[in-house]
């Protein structure tokens, strides 16, 4: 077996030779295209997994996570009024009227979660502002960073989470996207309005890890999962 095996690569080797220089470059030339295609998909970064599926939850350990205060949630903005044919709630730079009933839901969600241990902060613009007054019936605690949030996002994160708290964030698409980036996840799409992204971070070295995404309407789904 191991004299038809060499057998068989000297066979190759002498029609590889036999070659012209020409077809040889050639030949190399797409073996290391194949290479690198290959190799690209490989380094290419994980999609951004959506959560609301009950066996994923487990996997990552969400409500054990949530008890410990070891999560980051970053959750966009309710549906903003000049982005939509929907009726305003009041201002133009706000939210909508449905808008302000994902918020109340959400809000409800957290509330079944256990708020006892999280830190709830918003941007300082009127839509995140309206998003995090309806959904956690208190005064907005407004953060410049939440907006200013270009390549320091996520250090600006990790600054204001605190051990054993949960971090509630409520932000815009593209302060979600530069935690994304910096976090080298690939999401397939921008999230929707009220939906969240799903952070941990570790208590030992402070790393943050993103764990995947929940759609606005699929928390009740999540929350029917729990133990």
């Amino acid at each position: 077996m191991t004299l038809n095996f060499s057998h068989a690569l000297d066979q190759l080797n002498a029609r590889y030779q036999a070659l012209g220089k020409l077809s040889r470059l050639m030949v190399f030339s797409m073996a290391m295209l194949a290479l690198a295609g290959v190799t690209t998909l490989a380094l290419r970064p994980p999609p951004l997994t959506d959560l609301s599926d009950g066996h994923r939850l487990r996997k990552i350990n969400f409500f054990p996570l949530w008890a410990q205060g070891d999560l980051v949630v970053l959750t966009r903005h309710a549906e903003r009024c000049d982005h939509s044919t929907n009726p305003c709630l009041a201002q133009p730079d706000g939210i909508t009227v449905k808008g302000s009933r994902v918020a109340e839901q959400l809000g409800r969600t957290f509330q079944a979660l256990g708020l006892d241990q999280a830190t709830i902060y918003n941007s300082p613009l009127r839509r995140t502002e309206q998003t995090a007054a309806f959904a956690f019936n208190r005064a907005p605690v407004a953060q410049d960073w939440l907006i200013n949030c270009r390549k320091s996002m996520l250090d600006d994160v990790l600054k204001h989470k605190m051990d054993g708290y949960n971090l509630i964030l409520v932000t815009h698409s593209e302060c979600i996207s530069e935690v994304e980036k910096s976090l080298n996840v690939r999401a397939p799409v921008t999230l929707d309005y009220g939906s969240s992204l799903i952070v941990s971070v570790n208590r030992k070295d402070h790393i943050a890890t993103v764990l995947g995404y929940i759609d606005a309407q699929d928390w009740n789904t999540v929350l029917a999962k729990r133990p």
